[in-house]
């Protein structure tokens, strides 16, 4: 296979810790390469077609889903990944895994669920994510789950930076059936992959809130990071149409996170000079990283999707609505488990204790998409 040369600290598919069920070897893919197709041919990541960020997912068809918003995390990871040395198939195939544990509605329907889950171990989306690739999907028959390397198990955990205690159930056994090391830092692929993901939900929600006519384009020319690449379209190509010149300055923003990003980055590794990517892990501090001005910028632009978009009265409602679709689900599937359906019916009316039967009705409704979730709702009885 060839390859092009990775840098001293990337993770080098060649040393890796390997999978928890012995595999022969692909002749023409490396295992990070084998991570990122099982991850692409998961009938979780199918899924997240229909599963949306901020809008409920009939609301229109041009505003993101989680299916949409990966593929652009996965393209960034790769051209950084790329650049800067590291492997960019394990940074794609963590990219690509990063959301497949997310409910229908998005940070709304993980709320209402985590809520719901409180007395029995909790519910968080990394840890569902885990939970999916490593006993959830049912294609292969010498285990459950996708059986992925240490080290995108790894990436995947550990999206958020250090996972510290306490941890959510479904974390804590996976921790203890492989341990991922969960209170350190990740090789730099998964680094690279994580705030990818911060490059494009600011820019994409920012395109997206526009798009739904939440806010206008003016209302943006005060914002760091998008008013001087406003400034530098208007000078460029003044009296362009509104969608022109909103393409225009987003990709701008989003071009000049990313080279913040890789400048940035580059600095962190030339102070510390790690030698290896366990060198890295133990440098305990991130290397991918803004710089602190674009930082800062970035946390303005934050505050600002959170007063106008997150906190709109027209995404207030949509939420409340998606809230109650799913504490509706949970509460009415405790109730009465044997209306699950057949293939999740058996584990639920065998689960040894209401723990154990929470998590089984956890897992289903989490793996729902929008629309399913609302066509569950009907059917159960939850109304309209």
């Amino acid at each position: 296979m060839n390859r092009i040369p990775l840098a001293p600290y990337a993770t080098d598919w060649r040393e890796s810790r390997g999978r928890l069920h012995d595999e022969p070897g692909s002749a023409h893919r490396t295992p990070f390469q084998r991570d990122r197709d099982r991850i692409i041919h998961s009938s979780a990541f199918r899924r997240l077609k229909h599963k949306t960020q901020v809008f409920i997912e009939h609301e229109g068809d041009h505003f993101r889903t989680r299916l949409t918003h990966s593929l652009e995390v996965a393209q960034i990871a790769r051209t950084v990944a790329r650049t800067l040395g590291a492997d960019e198939d394990l940074a794609e195939a963590v990219a690509l895994a990063h959301d497949l544990g997310h409910t229908p509605f998005g940070h709304t329907g993980e709320d209402a669920l985590a809520a719901a889950m409180e007395p029995y171990g909790g519910f968080d989306h990394n840890a569902q994510a885990l939970r999916i690739v490593t006993e959830l999907e049912h294609r292969y028959a010498g285990f459950d789950g996708l059986n992925l390397t240490w080290e995108a198990l790894e990436g995947i955990a550990k999206h958020n930076g250090p996972a510290l205690p306490p941890h959510p159930a479904a974390l804590a056994e996976a921790e203890a059936c492989w341990s991922l090391e969960l209170t350190t830092h990740a090789g730099i692929e998964a680094q690279i992959a994580a705030l990818s993901d911060d490059v494009a939900y600011n820019v994409h929600d920012l395109d997206d809130g526009l798009r739904a006519r939440l806010f206008a384009l003016e209302d943006l020319a005060g914002l760091p990071l998008v008013g001087p690449a406003l400034a530098e379209v208007d000078v460029l190509w003044p009296g362009l149409d509104e969608p022109r010149r909103s393409g225009e300055a987003f990709r701008r923003v989003f071009g000049a996170m990313v080279e913040d990003m890789l400048a940035e980055t580059r600095a962190r590794l030339a102070a510390a000079e790690p030698e290896s990517a366990a060198a890295l892990r133990a440098l305990g501090a991130p290397v991918v990283a803004f710089s602190p001005p674009v930082e800062a910028g970035v946390g303005e632009v934050r505050a600002f999707l959170f007063a106008r978009m997150y906190r709109h009265p027209a995404v207030l409602a949509m939420r409340e609505q998606a809230a109650a679709v799913v504490s509706d689900l949970f509460a009415g599937f405790m109730a009465a488990p044997e209306r699950l359906p057949v293939e999740w019916r058996g584990a639920a009316l065998g689960a040894r204790g209401e723990a154990a039967l929470a998590r089984v009705v956890s897992d289903y409704i989490a793996g729902m998409t929008d629309r399913f979730a609302l066509q569950e709702h009907r059917r159960i009885g939850g109304g309209a």
